[in-house]
């Protein structure tokens, strides 16, 4: 298994969990506004500080982004690209979202698949202040209480990164315009940040292990893994990827072991867009990777 050096000392805590409980929801985010503005919009309406969901469908003018990029100084081991603008309207495929807080103040953080105008389809990481909703987006997800997806500062990789962290728990919020659907009945769940090199199968399977747990399904999950292996063979060979999950459920298998499925896209440092289901104990993580694990059975 591949591994990512980085300029601080590792935390000896590689996984950091909160427990949360969670309320699904199934919403439009109107057209109108900046990305961070409507979702931030939205997800008051549901009081809640912290989400994790998937968007799909509408788009976007104006549109930029990044992508993963090798580092200029030694005060990082990988960085991001400069950035890119978009002419033309923006057509979303999907992207993951982890809803959270900055300095006090509503942020996210988004990895997304998209179609541009001249039919070229690409995937980076959003720049939500930046992009202006031009058709309305469908998000689906879930809301949390009990902790918050906070940006701290990491001494391991130098940046600042969303961690979950221990918040007042409070009433979600009743649906309106904005939230036409919220779900009447609280899930158990874990707000989830996973540490570099560590494989994000494994480390979810020996989570759910230690916690007893046979069956949950993975909300949002934004993240970097170092390159790629996935389980037809394939090997995405560039080291420095971000990537979102389509879709991640862990079961039990009939020899009673917890397995994790994550199917997942991403982007390369290079350009390159690549699909599929993760090789279980092969794909370490780079940066972070963040999500939601809602528990359904134990």
């Amino acid at each position: 298994m591949r591994s990512i050096q980085h300029p601080g000392q590792p935390d000896v805590q590689r996984l950091a969990a909160q427990s949360v409980e969670t309320q699904a929801f199934d919403l439009e985010l109107p057209a109108g506004l900046s990305l961070l503005e409507t979702v931030a919009q939205a997800m008051a309406a549901l009081n809640t500080s912290s989400a994790a969901f998937r968007l799909s469908g509408g788009g976007f003018e104006s549109f930029s982004y990044v992508m993963p990029a090798l580092s200029k100084t030694p005060a990082h081991a990988v960085y991001f690209s400069d950035t890119y603008s978009v002419d033309g309207p923006v057509r979303l495929e999907s992207a993951c979202v982890t809803f959270g807080r900055r300095d006090g103040q509503p942020w996210l953080h988004s990895h997304a698949i998209w179609i541009e105008a001249s039919g070229r389809r690409h995937c980076g990481h959003l720049l939500p202040d930046e992009i202006k909703v031009s058709m309305p987006i469908r998000a689906q997800g879930v809301a949390c209480q009990g902790a918050t997806f906070t940006v701290c500062p990491d001494l391991e990789t130098n940046f600042s990164l969303f961690v979950p962290r221990q918040t007042q728990r409070a009433t979600l919020g009743l649906p309106n315009q904005l939230a036409p659907a919220l779900s009447d009945t609280p899930a158990q769940a874990y707000a989830i940040r996973v540490s570099p090199n560590v494989d994000i199968c494994t480390a979810l399977e020996q989570f759910c292990n230690e916690h007893r747990i046979k069956h949950a399904r993975i909300q949002g999950g934004v993240g970097s893994t170092v390159g790629a292996v996935f389980d037809d063979g394939r090997v995405v060979e560039p080291f420095v990827t971000e990537l979102l999950i389509r879709q991640g459920d862990i079961n039990t298998g009939a020899d009673g072991q917890v397995r994790a499925a994550l199917d997942v896209s991403m982007v390369d440092y290079k350009g390159g867009v690549s699909e599929g289901r993760l090789e279980r104990g092969q794909n370490p993580v780079l940066v972070t990777f963040e999500l939601v694990l809602e528990v359904f059975a134990r």
